[in-house]
């Protein structure tokens, strides 16, 4: 059987679960990788044991047009052009959330997938959670009902991550870009993927990354810091909006980098006229047994576990294939930045932005 080949772009540290994907998948071969960083890409190359290291990804498409499938796992202001790069080279593209900087540039790559008719898919790892696939049984069997409310917060009291993620210019963002995006789209999945139609939003610059406060930062990426985001922190420390969507359902979402709390959370809660789930990390379902009011909570494992990254690889893997149909689609991909579009335009206007 032909393998797959295999190209990384950006080495980092989110490289890492991709390329543990790969070498797990006997579908793959693990090609090239491609890196501005000539000291980390170098390294990653002497510890898999790959030789063809490129720090231009269009240099690497010259010289290996037979690449196959790539997962773009740059800088946030890169997974666009590399992505463009990776179609256009006729490559399936696998990304790391957020999709683009913008909707309307995360539009260019979906069509351009569209055209080269490659497949496209985004990392929404939480999709592939045990947590969701039970919410989503949940869901489907009619145990929520009518879904009309949730809440979803992903907060850190000292987490900034630092590094690039702090830079504006290439995260586009802060703690609603990087993990907002998580949550939100944990909930559309959850509730049937309905469209957003207004954001309310706010965020809030009070405390930066507070970094000195202990020797050793919760969250401190070092080695996906490069220097050139190293020092500059202009993104926002907390974020909040209200997204309403076109079946009524109205999600509340909190998420920060640094704030005054004493307990970090990453609960979600979605909530229906016949029973709702909070998932804090275990799911527990919530209604009514024998005129009782119950919480519910399952034997099997019911949380998000980390292993979940290997399986979202392997599924692109079986999309390529034509074998499976992709569980976060470029579509998902849009729809989730005219959200984050939408909520920093709020944020900067202080009114309610329609999305259409």
């Amino acid at each position: 059987m032909k393998k797959l080949k295999v190209a990384i772009i950006g080495v980092g540290g989110i490289s890492g679960v991709h390329i543990d994907g790969y070498l797990s998948d006997p579908r793959c071969e693990l090609y090239a990788f491609c890196d501005i960083n000539e000291k980390t890409l170098k390294a990653k190359g002497e510890k898999y044991g790959i030789t063809r290291l490129y720090t231009d990804y269009n240099q690497m498409f010259k010289a290996c047009p037979e690449i196959d499938v790539v997962s773009v796992c740059t800088w946030n202001n890169a997974h666009v052009p590399a992505g463009l790069a990776a179609v256009e080279n006729g490559c399936h593209v696998f990304c790391e959330k957020p999709m683009a900087m913008s909707a309307e540039e995360a539009e260019k790559l979906k069509l351009a997938a569209e055209k080269k008719n490659v497949k496209l898919a985004l990392g929404f790892v939480r999709r592939f959670g045990k947590d969701a696939v039970l919410a989503r049984e949940l869901v489907e069997n009619g145990m929520l009902g009518d879904i009309y409310y949730a809440k979803a917060e992903y907060l850190r009291r000292n987490g900034n991550p630092r590094g690039w993620f702090s830079d504006k210019k290439l995260s586009g963002g802060g703690p609603m870009i990087d993990l907002g995006v998580h949550v939100i789209d944990l909930v559309r999945y959850i509730a049937g993927n309905p469209l957003p139609v207004a954001v309310y939003g706010a965020t809030f610059v009070k405390l930066g990354d507070r970094h000195q406060l202990h020797d050793k930062p919760n969250y401190l990426l070092s080695d996906e810091a490069d220097e050139r985001g190293s020092g500059v922190c202009d993104v926002e420390d907390l974020a909040t909006a209200t997204i309403r969507f076109d079946n009524g359902m109205i999600l509340n979402v909190e998420t920060s980098y640094s704030l005054n709390i004493g307990e970090e959370s990453r609960r979600v809660q979605v909530l229906g006229d016949k029973g709702g789930i909070t998932i804090n990390p275990d799911l527990v379902y919530h209604g009514e047994v024998l005129n009782r009011l119950a919480d519910i909570t399952f034997a099997t494992p019911t949380r998000f576990a980390g292993t979940e990254y290997s399986d979202e690889i392997h599924a692109f893997i079986s999309a390529v294939e034509g074998k499976a149909q992709i569980k976060a689609t470029a579509a998902d991909g849009v729809w989730l930045m005219k959200i984050l579009d939408a909520i920093y335009e709020s944020a900067r206007t202080q009114s309610e932005v329609k999305i259409k």
